[in-house]
């Protein structure tokens, strides 16, 4: 089942979500959640989807970016964006610490931003402090790509969105940015 996705300008997104408890996290509810926004995520298809972009405020996101969304990338684009598969993940109260504060522009776009896309700077690497799926602590470290996935779904969880941040000069319409750059994809 794939979830509905709230758009902007519902005030879900700009409102700081609700803390999970360890329990919480383990119970079949919240089990359920992480699966239908796995899905949800897939069949976007996006890279990340956090809690409050399906009307649920709380501190929970789901990442991955597979494999196959880089068959379309050169190795020098991967390279470019420092741009490596994810493996399927949650972060659940993720408290963010920059550990290389360079900027990395890339653009961006989002799932609750449909259509959209426009450069962001990020940290170009970060240290993200959090519980996972059975409410044990981890620590996850991220550059590049990765590292900008993270920031973006952070942002979901305090009431920020990308372009609360972006360079609003570059943004552009998904069509548009496409066909300046064929093989370019932009995280959602």
């Amino acid at each position: 089942m794939v979830l509905e996705i709230v758009e902007v300008g519902d005030p879900v997104l700009r409102q700081p979500a609700r803390q999970l408890t360890r329990a919480e996290l383990r119970s079949p509810s919240i089990v359920q959640l992480v699966e239908l926004m796995r899905e949800t995520m897939r069949a976007a298809p996006g890279v990340g989807l956090a809690a409050p972009q399906i009307g649920q405020s709380i501190a929970l996101a789901v990442i991955e970016d597979r494999a196959e969304y880089h068959t379309a990338l050169t190795p020098e684009e991967l390279a470019r964006r420092g741009r490596i598969p994810v493996a399927f993940h949650i972060v659940a109260n993720p408290r963010l610490e920059v550990v290389d504060a360079t900027p990395a522009l890339h653009a961006e776009g989002c799932l609750s931003v449909p259509g959209l896309a426009a450069e962001v700077p990020r940290a170009t690497a970060v240290r993200v402090h959090a519980l996972d799926h059975a409410g044990e602590p981890i620590t996850i470290e991220a550059r590049g790509w990765y590292a900008q996935i993270l920031q973006h779904e952070l942002d979901h969880l305090v009431g920020t969105l990308y372009v609360d941040r972006m360079h609003s000069r570059t943004l552009t319409t998904l069509r548009h940015h496409a066909a300046r750059r064929p093989a370019a994809t932009v995280p959602r």
